[in-house]
This record gives C-alpha cells, sequence and structure tokens, in this order.
C-alpha cells in the first residue's frame, strides 16, 4: 500500500465495519472481550508491545499498546474505549450500512471509528518504517460508557506519564474538537418514611415518596445554565401499593460543571440535602466521578498545533467546549489534552446513529501527521 491509498475512505470504513459488528455494551463483557481479541490481533505484526488486563467487576478487559520505541520518556498517549451503550441485538435494528455519505451502525460514532482511525493511523505510521519523535501508547478501555469505574486509575497512571493525550471521542458539531468539557457527578438519593394503610391509618404515615417530591425540586431548583450548571434527576422509584403509604422512594441524579470550584460548591450542596418531613430520613450517597476539563495553556498549544496541521490537510479545525464527560476529563488536570479527534457525524447513543465517510481520511491523516510532528 503506498502512502497516499493508507488514507482510502473506503479501506478505513472497511475496518470501522469489522469492529462495529461485534456489539460490545459495557454490561456483556465476553463480548467486549471478543472486540479486544481482535484489536490486540491487528496489532500483532506492528512494533509494539501488548498487556492485556483482566476485567474486574463484571466489565471486559482492558487493551494497552506501547511502541517499542519511546518509552523512556513522556510520550503519546492515546485513549480510546470499545464498549457501547447499546444493547446486544440492537445491530438487527441499526445495521451496518451505508448511504451515500453516511454509515450507519451502533457505536459507530462513539467512538469505534475514532478508536479504529487512532489504530489505522499508526498503521500508516509503522508502514513507512518511520518512527515518532514520542513513543505512543495506545490504551482501549472497557467501561468509559458507565463512568469508567475499572479504568480510570490505569488512565490517570497513563496520562501522567505522557506529555500529550489525543481521546478518539467522536468531532462535535460539524467536525469540531473538544478542548472542554463539564465535570460529572452521580448521586443516588434514599428516602425512608413510615408506611400506613392510606385509606383507614394516613395520619401513622409518613411519606416517602411526598418528600421525594421536595427533594426533586430542591435539585431542579439548583439548575444554573448561565453558569453551566446543570442538575437532573433522571430516575424516580417509590412505593408498593397505592393504598399504602409509601415507607421508601429512591432517586438518580446526574450533575454537570464547568470549573472545579463550582463542583466543590454543588457536590456540598446534594450531599447536604435533608429531609423537610417529620419522620422521613434522606440520605445521599456519590460523588464527582469526572474532573471537569478546562482548557489549560498546554492545551491551547496543543490544539493549535492540531489547527495547523489540519490547515495543512485542507481542512478547518474550530473547538468547542462540551457538557458530556469523557475520560479525557481525568488526564486534562495534568497533561495537555485533545478531546474530539475521532469521526464526524451525529447520534451517538441512538437508532440512527452515523458517521460521515468524507471525515474519515481527513480526520486519520490528521492523527497520523499528530504522530509524526509531536515532540
Amino acid at each position: 500500500m503506498t502512502g497516499s491509498s493508507w488514507f482510502d475512505s473506503q479501506t478505513i470504513l472497511d475496518g470501522i465495519r469489522r469492529w462495529v459488528e461485534i456489539e460490545t455494551p459495557t454490561e456483556a463483557p465476553e463480548q467486549v472481550n471478543k472486540l479486544v481479541s481482535v484489536v490486540a490481533e491487528q496489532y500483532g505484526d506492528l512494533p509494539v508491545t501488548l498487556e492485556r488486563i483482566a476485567g474486574v467487576d463484571g466489565c471486559g478487559d482492558h487493551l494497552v499498546a506501547r511502541t517499542n520505541w519511546g518509552q523512556d520518556q513522556p510520550g503519546i498517549l492515546v485513549l480510546s474505549h470499545l464498549d457501547t451503550v447499546h444493547p446486544i441485538g440492537f445491530i438487527e435494528r441499526l445495521p451496518f450500512k451505508v448511504e451515500g455519505d453516511v454509515a450507519f451502525g451502533p457505536g459507530i460514532y462513539d467512538m469505534k471509528g475514532g478508536a479504529y482511525i487512532a489504530h489505522h493511523a499508526f498503521r500508516a505510521l509503522c508502514a513507512t518504517g518511520d518512527r515518532s519523535p514520542l513513543g505512543i501508547t495506545h490504551l482501549f478501555t472497557s467501561d468509559e460508557e458507565i463512568g469508567s469505574p475499572t479504568s480510570r486509575a490505569l488512565i490517570e497512571q497513563e496520562g501522567r506519564k505522557a506529555k500529550y493525550v489525543l481521546v478518539t471521542e467522536p468531532a462535535r458539531d460539524g467536525g469540531k474538537i473538544v478542548t472542554g468539557r463539564k465535570g460529572v457527578g452521580r448521586f443516588r438519593v434514599f428516602i425512608k418514611g413510615v408506611p400506613a394503610h392510606a385509606g383507614s391509618r394516613p395520619e401513622d404515615g409518613r411519606s416517602a415518596v411526598r418528600e421525594l417530591g421536595n427533594v426533586i425540586l430542591a435539585l431542579e431548583g439548583m439548575n444554573d445554565l448561565a453558569r453551566g450548571v446543570t442538575v437532573n434527576v433522571g430516575v424516580v422509584r417509590g412505593g408498593t401499593r397505592p393504598n399504602v403509604t409509601p415507607e421508601e422512594a429512591y432517586a438518580e441524579v446526574d450533575l454537570r460543571v464547568v470549573s472545579l470550584k463550582d463542583a466543590d460548591e454543588f457536590v456540598g450542596k446534594i450531599l447536604g440535602l435533608r429531609s423537610k418531613t417529620d419522620g422521613v430520613t434522606v440520605t445521599v450517597t456519590g460523588e464527582l466521578n469526572r474532573p471537569p476539563y478546562e482548557k489549560s495553556n498546554a492545551g491551547a498549544s496543543l490544539y493549535e498545533h492540531a489547527k495547523a496541521l489540519a490547515g495543512e490537510i485542507g481542512f478547518e479545525l474550530l473547538d468547542t467546549h462540551t457538557g458530556g464527560g469523557s475520560d479525557g476529563n481525568f488526564t486534562a488536570p495534568f497533561t495537555a489534552t485533545l478531546d474530539g479527534l475521532g469521526v464526524d457525524g451525529k447520534g451517538a447513543h441512538t437508532h440512527y446513529e452515523q458517521l460521515f465517510v468524507s471525515s474519515l481520511a481527513p480526520r486519520a491523516r490528521l492523527l497520523h501527521r499528530l504522530y509524526q510532528t509531536l515532540r
């Protein structure tokens, strides 16, 4: 294969298709591991050392591919996840197919397309016999879609050793790169009341569901869009039967914040929720599980470098800040991090998830040039 033919869209798409057609919901570790095995096999003829880390707590394995050079100094860490949100069998509803410039499939945009083009760009680098100035470590994880509980320590450990972190999450809003993300907090609210017969002895009861109403209003009242703070009560449960004063109620809450200062304030507010009803207790557990990814000076200069490379390739690379969290949140506080380097498309987590075929070659070229030029 010649240098230019490495960046043929159809060749890249064929590779992505193979990854997409192995369904990998986070909660099906045996499926994730099937894809991990395929990825490991595809590194078999490349100058890398592979480390496969056995999955724990119901999650799949993680895979680390390290170049045989440059590992004695800070280099480039590429972060990708292989798990998706789509359940097993979703590929019947959303089969891989191409219509014009659009290719569909579960996880194709978030983020198998991005994970694959980073691998493909590395393969193209190796094909010329060139070595990148810095060593490259590509980490493929299995649990990003549930908050990276089993990979976070590994991501932070590798991130601290790196000089640059490139995250292959999908591009945003027409190909924009991501240079900032909100921090994410997750909380669970447990409410305990007193049951009673709702018809004959209502005065004996203390309703956990009614107190849940107070809690929901307090949480929703914390939203401050001007500050970029969002609080969403996304799951609620309570009660057993319509004629029983509910003894228990429960809620799950999502918090997004722009800065660490806001994180401290709102995590404290949520954990500090108290019952307004005598005889009813409110217990809140949870934490900030992804710190805010704030644009640093080092991150800004990494973006400017990528923007110049994109200009040479022939496209304009704009940047944006997004409310969604990624594994880049874990590295951005201490290492120059550039996110959204994956494919362009739309519909992450939906029944119409898609990538734009025309984005494949330029985005793969950009990763290739980043490997070649970062020092």
